[in-house]
Parts: C-alpha cells; structure tokens; sequence
C-alpha cells in the first residue's frame, strides 16, 4: 500500500527454515491474515471454526478447515483441543493471533510439551509478562521506568489504602493477570478505593480466573505510546518505531497512529530502547508491544503484550516489514531480517477499528447481517477484514467489522486521506463507528496532532452528528439493489 524510496538490507542467512503446516488458532480478519501470509511463504494453513463461523472468510481461504462443535465459544478457548487437532491434522505450528488464547501460558506449554511450534515467545515468558507485578519487577530490574505502586500484589483494602496515601490520589486497581482493558478501576479518593476494590477482584476472578490485583499511581491524561519489537532465537533485538494508541474509550484503543506526531525525535530514540531492553530483559521472542504511559517528557512502563498486536497494520505501512511473514520466519527458527540500522519509517499511518457499535448509544453492539459492503479503495488504503455482503455478524464475539488503515506522506495528507477513505466506506445493514470517527478527524486538537487518553471523554459534543443518510448514498444504494436482482 505505502510507498517507500528505500529497500532495507536483508541479512544474509543462507538456506532458510520453514514451517511445513500451520494451525490458526484464530478467528476472523487475523485469521484471514495468517492464512494470506502462510499462502505467500509456501506454508499450509489449517483453520478451526465453531457453528457459528461455519461460512466465515478464514474457513473458506485456509487450506484446511476442522470444526470445533456447536458452542460459539468454548472450541476456541479450549487449549488441549486445539493441540491435540494440531497433532492429528500434521501441524508443526500454531500461530495464535490476538486474543482468545494468544497470551495463554497454559496453552503454550501444552504446544511445547507436544513438540508443536508456537508462534510467540516462551511459555514461561507469557508467564512472566502476563503476571503484571512480575512484569513490573522485571522491568525495574532491567532499568526501565515503572509507575509507583505496589511491590507486588496487595494482600487486603487496608493495604490499598495505606498505599494510595503514600503514592498519591488518583490510583488505578488493577488485576494482576488482567488485559484488554478489564479489571481496572480508577479511584479518585479513599471511599472510591473501598468501594472499588472488591468490585476489581470479582472482575478479576471472572475474568481471568485469579484475584489477585495490585495498585499503581493512575497517571492523568497520559499519552498511550507503544513500541513493536521483533526478536529471534538469536539473542538479536530490534524495534520498529511506535504507535500512538492515545485515542480510546473505556481503554479500548479506537483509532491508531504510526508514527505519534507527539513525540521529539529524542522521544522515540528512548521509548525505542526502553523498549528493546524490555525485551532482552525477559529472553522475548517472536513479534511484542512493550506500552507506555508519557507525561511530559516522564515515560513510565505500563505492560507488554505477547502476541501480534490488532494495530500491527500500521507499523507495517510506516516501515515495508510484515510482522505476521517474520513471525513465522522467527518461528521456525531463523535469525531476524532486519538489524536495527535497516529500519528507517515514511510517512504516517492511521487504523479506525470499524466496530458494529452504535457510538450515539453508548457505543451499544450492533450485530447482523451485513446488507451491503463496499469496501473503500485508492492510493494509501488498506482493508484487513473477514466480513462479505451477506455476512452474519455473530454476537459471541468481538464486535470489529474491519480494520481500515490509510498511509499518508504527511500528518495533513493523511487525515484527509482517512476522511476520504471512510466517506468511501460503504456498510450497510449494522451501525458503525465510522461517521464517529470522521467528527474526530475533523476535531482541531487531533488536527494538530495534540491529544492525550482523555481526548474522547473530554469531546462528547463529537457524538452528535447526523445519521441521516445524504441523496446520494440512497441513489447508489437503490442502483446496487436493482443490479443485484437484476443478476448484473
């Protein structure tokens, strides 16, 4: 899609390693993109469904597909089913995208212990980083800036509240093996700190199946800045540059940008190493996100994800590196492509997660059957989607549509690129965030590339725009209906 004038040296490695086979261990648009890359590199790929992905894109593109059972859910989170049909069906990998089970040490180490491939770091370094006061240790010990809070996890409210005196108001509650934005409750003053503290530990328990949580310095209004790695099996590390995630909701990241137009160049030198370091720290492996908080010029460590990250797209547009094709490169066994001096970026990037939300609702689902798709094109655009016309949108999971990603020379170039883009989107039959997000392209302070974690909470006037559909979207809308049953 982006445009480069350079071509990074590639390293010189001889014959090359490959995965024969692959199990997918995903669903939807990263599934889709798995496969795609598999298909490129010469790699089978074998795709797992439930019911109710029975006619998704991924399970249509794969070489092989298997089902996994009626319930929507409970194929996709079950670690020793999905090793035992890795082993039946010849896999000597499994790559497990985001979410679901990608973070899963357990599932790790049910892979290694079968001699399956998996596709990200060690088990014991999913561990280690998913525990987040084990994180936090091994970051302090690594010289890498924490924000101040517990040693480790707290042991009682009275604990907590003796902490948040020392530290300061306000203070996040946070469960220890948490993620995705869940488990964590921001206290502004003591009452709200008893108040909220068993509220965090039965969310934790639920949801993670652990009640232990810790506390942390709640650092206000921070930009959201985070660092793609890459490492192999060699010791080699390097980064490709940071994405700025500062535009979310409820800490659910919204719209991407790569690079931030926040940061110095001084800035991005040492987010960079951070973290670089973070990840020689704890033996990482395979493609990472070290997150950060920054106030000022103050950076403070915030976790690190061990998986391909939903807004890897924009990282690959700014530098030319497939993340998902060097995964599975590192993955089988080979040193990195890239040393850090090959990777230069161009230009900037956005992704708008198009969600099958109702924004004017209190951002409310809204699952179905897709009546019309088309999907935007041009110069600089990007789609990553497993969606179709006439595709059921299920209500078990997720509720991104697609991932619409826009790649400009320029911070201006690439806003009016964005709102072309999404002007060019058609997706009919649920609502989505995309008319949402044309108000915060059009917003000053995001125009001047001025914005910190606040920005939506602090805008609700961007959620009154008009549903009404213009003269013409309705004119295209009744020509494609009549084409269609026209058999045209």
């Amino acid at each position: 899609m982006s445009v480069f004038n350079h071509t990074p040296a590639s390293r010189e490695s001889g014959t090359e390693a490959r995965l024969n086979k692959v199990l997918i261990a995903n669903r939807g648009e990263i599934a889709l993109r798995i496969v795609r890359a598999c298909a490129e590199m010469g790699i089978q790929s074998v795709a797992m469904y439930t019911e109710a992905d029975r006619y998704a894109l991924h399970v249509k593109r794969a070489d092989e597909a298997h089902s996994l059972g009626e319930d929507p859910l409970a194929g996709y989170l079950d670690p020793a089913r999905i090793v035992s049909l890795a082993v039946q069906t010849g896999c000597d990998a499994i790559h497990p995208g985001y979410g679901f089970l990608s973070e899963n040490a357990e599932f790790a180490r049910l892979a290694e212990q079968a001699g399956i491939v998996f596709i990200g770091p060690a088990s014991a370094v999913i561990e280690r980083m998913g525990d987040k006061t084990a994180a936090r240790d091994s970051m302090r010990a690594a010289g890498v800036p924490v924000t101040p809070g517990s040693d480790g996890n707290l042991t009682d409210v009275e604990q907590a509240l003796a902490l948040a005196e020392e530290v300061g108001y306000p203070v996040m509650i946070k469960a220890t093996s948490g993620g995705g934005g869940r488990g964590i409750r921001r206290c502004d003053d003591a009452g709200e700190l008893r108040q909220q503290y068993p509220r965090v530990i039965s969310e934790a328990s639920k949801a993670f199946g652990s009640a232990d949580v810790f506390l942390e310095k709640c650092i206000v209004n921070p930009r959201h800045i985070e660092v793609q790695i890459l490492a192999d099996g060699q010791g080699n590390v390097i980064h490709l540059y940071e994405r700025d995630c500062s535009i979310q909701r409820r800490n659910q990241k919204l719209i991407e940008i790569a690079p931030s137009p926040q940061l110095t160049p001084e800035q991005r030198d040492y987010v960079g190493s951070l973290a670089v370091k973070a990840a020689m720290a704890v033996g990482y492996e395979n493609a990472g996100t070290v997150e950060f908080l920054l106030t000022g010029n103050q950076v403070y460590f915030m976790e690190m994800n061990t998986r391909v990250q939903v807004e890897h797209t924009i990282t690959e547009e700014i530098t030319g590196v497939d993340i998902v094709r060097e995964q599975l490169r590192i993955a089988a066994g080979n040193a990195l492509t890239f040393r850090q001096q090959d990777i230069r970026y161009q230009g900037f990037a956005l992704q708008f997660r198009i969600n099958a939300e109702d924004p004017q609702n209190d951002f409310f689902p809204s699952f179905g059957r897709i009546s019309h798709y088309y999907a935007p094109g041009g110069p600089g655009v990007r789609v990553d989607t497993a969606i179709y016309t006439g595709y059921d949108i299920p209500p078990y999971f997720d509720s991104m549509c697609l991932k619409l990603v826009v790649w400009a020379l320029s911070w201006d170039e690439v806003i009016a690129r964005g709102q072309r883009a999404l002007d060019d989107m058609r997706l009919q039959g649920v609502t989505t965030t995309a008319p949402y997000y044309q108000q915060i392209l059009a917003h000053p302070q995001f125009r001047a590339g001025q914005f910190n974690t606040s920005f939506v909470s602090d805008n609700p006037q961007l959620l009154s725009y008009s549903n009404k559909r213009q003269p013409r979207d309705i004119a295209l809308a009744i020509a494609a209906a009549i084409a269609g049953h026209a058999g045209l």
